[in-house]
């Protein structure tokens, strides 16, 4: 029997078959663009990730390396926050306000007046009250779309739609809604205060499961638009960097795993909640029944990359790096601030800007690149410095996302932080993480501690390279004071005048 892994990422759809011990059968992506009319606006109609879905599907399946027979259960990895109103019947009563969406920048302000940032911390897990969670959003429809708000019969993430389409049972899975603002994470039920405070019960929202719980079989219409095996078990999956950690078998204290996509995200296991007034933090349940994580997040990580070869017109990813490589470490005294949409974990100040210092009459294209790859190495060591100065043990670094395909870039960020770097055999971390939850949940597996075991292979260790560990702690050493002395330059307010909001990792 066969597991389907569905990841609903921002602007692609990935769907990955795998067999009983983590081998990919087969998988299939399919892309999509965002609706931006307007500044703080952005939309997309549910239907385009619907349609996404089903067309991956059907090249997964058309392939002939799976049948739809042979999966057996399937779950969801998805992006947070992006939120969908439906009908009666299920219906999305407009398009889906997307997760990087910021308009409620006014009603996340009368948020934080009625129950401050620190009491929402204290119940919710997140520090920071911005226009991007559903609690801000559904505030907004209620004033601006009132139609719309009277309408809504749920307010569903985008997981619980596909999951309702799939089985049409309204549910959700604790780890997707802890950034919802509107669950207490510790009692996992729907914070009632809150609720009363957006004008709506807890009748308007799904039904709160663990993660890896079945939450119901396909039904014969959907099995007919998808393709997929009536009576296929649909099992709660999990926010994406959460089913990226269970991918990662970060499972337990002592693990790391850090994503290098975009943005820059750490996970580390905690055995109980765990909020803390000094880093502030992000806390949220795991996708481990019993368990939570906290979430060290930084806006700008490999989007820091893309933006210098998209402006200076560089390459591939691949040809910068073979560039960066012709440079010894230190870049040549160059060091980047990499914060081009502000500074996120644990410096968060939204008035940070990019910054490139030490040029010099020697400084070529490659000293630029190699100093954008260390600035990001240099990003996750304060994290993890932060992370041990709170007593979390930190063995070794789990290393996912399009950062962890450049053995240069792992060998760095080695080298920064004095940890090891491992690697994963496979890149579709959440994925795989999505059909281990699905793997446990219809019982091929005894438990999620050997669904990891089994389908969670490391691929390479990149161990520090004691020569480097000097030179790295004098450039470390520069980004510090240079982060310290820039702090709050180049402010740029967001919405209604506030601070720009946090970007999600």
């Amino acid at each position: 029997m066969n597991i389907l892994g569905i990841d609903l990422g921002t602007t692609a759809i990935k769907a990955v078959v795998f067999g009983p011990k983590g081998d990919i059968i087969a998988s299939a992506v399919r892309e999509h663009q965002l609706f931006t009319p307007q500044p703080h606006v952005v939309e997309l109609e549910p239907d385009t990730y619907w349609d996404a879905f089903c067309s991956a599907l059907r090249e997964l399946f058309g392939s002939g390396k799976a049948v739809p027979a042979s999966v057996r259960a399937l779950a969801i990895s998805s992006q947070g926050e992006t939120l969908i109103p439906v009908d009666e019947g299920g219906k999305p009563l407009r398009r889906a306000i997307v997760w990087l969406d910021d308009r409620a920048g006014g009603e996340a302000k009368e948020i934080e007046a009625k129950f401050t940032a620190r009491r929402s911390y204290e119940v919710t897990g997140q520090p920071d009250i911005v226009p991007g969670w559903p609690a801000p959003k559904i505030l907004w429809l209620g004033k601006n779309e009132p139609e719309v708000f009277r309408r809504t019969r749920k307010f569903l993430l985008l997981a619980d739609w596909f999951i309702q389409r799939l089985t049409g049972i309204a549910c959700t899975d604790v780890s997707l809604s802890s950034s919802s603002l509107m669950m207490d994470i510790r009692k996992k039920v729907w914070w009632g205060e809150m609720l009363a405070f957006l004008g709506i019960g807890p009748e308007k929202l799904p039904e709160l499961r663990e993660s890896g719980v079945i939450a119901g079989p396909v039904t014969a219409a959907a099995a007919k638009e998808t393709g997929l095996a009536p009576e296929t078990t649909v099992v709660t999956g999990a926010m994406d960097q959460v089913a990226g950690m269970v991918g990662a078998g970060n499972i337990r204290p002592g693990i790391v795993s850090e994503t290098t996509g975009g943005a820059l995200a750490l996970c580390v296991t905690l055995d109980e909640p765990r909020t803390d007034a000094v880093h502030r933090l992000p806390c949220q349940c795991h996708a481990v029944p019993g368990k939570y994580l906290l979430l060290p997040w930084c806006q700008t990580g490999g989007m820091m990359l893309r933006w210098f070869r998209d402006a200076f017109s560089c390459g591939s990813y691949d040809d910068m790096t073979a560039e960066a490589a012709r440079v010894p470490p230190g870049s040549g005294g160059v060091v980047v601030l990499p914060h081009l949409a502000g500074a996120g974990s644990p410096e968060f100040d939204p008035a940070a800007r990019g910054v490139f210092s030490g040029i010099s009459l020697q400084t070529g294209r490659p000293h630029f690149i190699r100093a954008i790859l260390e600035s990001v190495a240099f990003m996750l060591k304060r994290n993890l410095e932060v992370l041990e100065g709170m007593g979390l043990a930190v063995g070794e670094i789990r290393s996912l996302g399009g950062g962890a395909r450049s053995p240069l870039w792992n060998q760095i960020k080695a080298d920064v932080t004095g940890k090891p770097i491992v690697t994963m055999k496979h890149d579709e971390a959440a994925c795989l993480g999505a059909a281990i939850l699905a793997g446990t949940a219809t019982g091929i597996f005894p438990s999620i501690e050997t669904a990891v075991e089994t389908m969670s292979t490391p691929g390479k260790t990149y161990a520090p390279a004691p020569a480097n560990l000097q030179v790295y702690g004098e450039c470390y050493a520069k980004y510090i004071a240079l982060s310290g002395k820039l702090k709050g330059a180049g402010h740029e307010p967001g919405p209604d005048g506030g601070p720009g909001k946090r970007g999600a990792p």
